[in-house]
């Protein structure tokens, strides 16, 4: 049980303390006090998440801390533990058990064994049928969880061994559908017969045969304007400075450069006479390379920017094409694991289903009589478990799903086609009775469990939690007069501006205080009819 609760920043809550007691913790007040905060720092503490938003304007952290009498839990000292979680509006998270530091997912994992909490939003889990294996679970307990972890050693190597042959292209199917892909691709390249270079070869022959006619011309008005005139003219310029040759150096080095030039001239008439000889359209050849130009761009867009890069990439694919076609002795050993672990996973499934099928009916039977005394008298829970035979969860190979009649005469429906949020309130007391008496929690928090009911079925209500905390100690948060006035300890919050900032504040109310707040809540104001109504709520409580 918690005796102690600290909470420091949190909203309007600037430092409130609370004693609290065994039994049941009742907390009012009117709207927007803080009662909800309260909650809401409790889920802090177990685990939950947290927004900077939540820090009190002008600090720069949160602080909760509470004490809780554990007697039976290995890390208390003397039966206490102490819990808390700072949080700071850097980001900065830390989290403490008796001064021990942990992660936030370790204070989880300890705090759900300690405090379960029913929040506003928790009606919401009972519509989500992955929430429902775990309230038929739970109640069935250690019968059904020490197979679950035998189960669940078996489905991760079986989850395993299913990622191996999916890696390894174990699947037939898969693993056709791959080589096919594989082989093709691989062809497609072979049979192009690319060679390194190619391209850029194509490209060039591509060029010319586009400029053929500009080239033709340029050839012919090159050849034309060197001539035979340029030849003898230069031949001429030669014979007259070779006379002058042996009487100046230079006229001697003009003579050498005239006949080079005269030797460069002939060579280079040569080639051009050549090149225009070689010149010739062909409509066929520039089909041809712009046809194989089209290939090697296509096999570029697949497989690669350039000749290099595909030529390489059909060498990986001819070395996984090996690959597959080799790990059939492999791929068997893993299909022989696998049969043997849906063979284990089957047998322990078939067990676990078993279990829940008989405690299925306990569960729902239990149920129906507490959503009877809920004044749901017509209302039917019938928890079903589809057994899937082809398939495997890590939680087994069932489904649960919670069905519910509301009214004589009606088909089943899924919970979530449940209009009335009081209905919904009293499917999850009823559930949360019913567990409470299989579980170990011993601290159990509603947040308005009385949402959308009045009348008998708030009555009803009061009563349920009643039962409920003589097992456990119960913490909640009402605005409903019957369950004010059943409850062993009685707090009222409320808020005040002090030095224009607004305040939390609790108080754990004496008797005379009580029967106050509980005219209160059932009228709206306290006057003599209020007040002998609200007595007469109180001494309900002793009858």
């Amino acid at each position: 049980m918690i005796t102690n609760l600290h909470i420091k920043n949190i909203g309007i809550i600037d430092d409130l303390e609370i004693d609290l007691n065994e039994g049941l913790n009742v907390l009012t007040g009117e709207t927007g006090a803080g009662k909800t905060l309260i909650i809401g720092a409790l889920a802090i503490l177990s685990g939950g998440r947290f927004s900077k938003d939540m820090i009190r304007k002008g600090e720069s952290s949160s602080y909760i801390e509470a004490c809780f009498y554990e007697p039976n839990n290995t890390d208390s000292i003397d039966g206490n533990i102490i819990v808390s979680r700072e949080i700071n509006n850097n980001g900065k998270n830390l989290c403490k058990i008796n001064g021990r530091m942990v992660t936030v997912c370790e204070l989880k994992n300890f705090m759900s064994a300690i405090m379960e909490i029913h929040g506003q939003n928790d009606n919401q889990n009972l519509l989500n049928n992955e929430n429902h294996i775990k309230y038929l679970d739970g109640f069935i307990g250690e019968k059904v969880n020490s197979l679950k972890i035998q189960y669940l050693d078996y489905y991760n190597k079986y989850v395993d061994v299913k990622k191996k042959l999916k890696e390894n292209y174990g699947d037939d199917k898969e693993r056709q559908r791959k080589l096919d892909l594989l082989k093709y691709q691989f062809n497609e390249i072979k049979d192009a017969n690319l060679k390194d270079g190619e391209e850029d070869e194509l490209e060039t022959k591509r060029k010319v045969i586009i400029n053929s006619e500009k080239i033709e011309e340029s050839l012919k008005g090159s050849d034309l304007a060197i001539g035979e005139n340029c030849e003898e003219n230069l031949s001429l310029a030669i014979k007259y400075m070779e006379r002058i040759s042996d009487v100046d150096k230079k006229y001697e080095n003009i003579a050498k450069s005239l006949k080079n030039i005269y030797y460069d001239i002939q060579e280079i008439a040569r080639d051009i006479s050549e090149y225009k000889e070689e010149i010739e359209f062909n409509e066929t050849d520039r089909n041809e390379i712009e046809q194989r130009l089209d290939l090697i761009y296509s096999l570029k867009r697949k497989y690669g920017n350039s000749i290099k890069e595909i030529l390489e990439y059909m060498e990986k694919l001819e070395q996984e094409i090996s690959y597959i076609e080799n790990l059939d002795i492999y791929n068997n050993e893993l299909k022989k694991e696998q049969k043997i672990l849906e063979q284990k996973l089957n047998e322990l499934g078939s067990k676990i289903n078993k279990i829940r099928v008989e405690n299925a009916i306990i569960l729902s039977k239990k149920i129906n009589k507490e959503l009877e005394e809920l004044e749901m008298k017509n209302a039917k829970i019938n928890v079903k478990v589809d057994y899937k035979i082809n398939e495997y969860f890590s939680t087994g190979k069932d489904i649960i799903s919670f069905y519910i009649t509301t009214n004589i005469g009606e088909g089943e429906k899924e919970l979530s086609k449940i209009a009335s949020g009081g209905e919904m309130s009293r499917t999850m007391l009823a559930i949360k009775k019913v567990l409470a008496e299989s579980d170990k929690i011993s601290i159990m928090v509603f947040d308005e469990i009385d949402t959308g009911i009045s009348g008998k079925a708030a009555n009803s209500v009061a009563v349920k939690l009643k039962k409920i905390s003589q097992s456990h100690q119960v913490i909640c948060i009402s605005h409903l007069a019957s369950i004010a006035a059943i409850a062993d300890y009685n707090y009222f919050i409320s808020k005040n501006v002090t030095n224009e900032r607004t305040n939390t504040n609790i108080k754990l109310l004496n008797e005379d205080e009580a029967v106050r707040e509980i005219a209160r809540i059932s009228s709206g104001e306290v006057n003599d009819i209020s007040l002998k109504f609200a007595y007469e709520l109180r001494n309900k409580k002793a009858s």
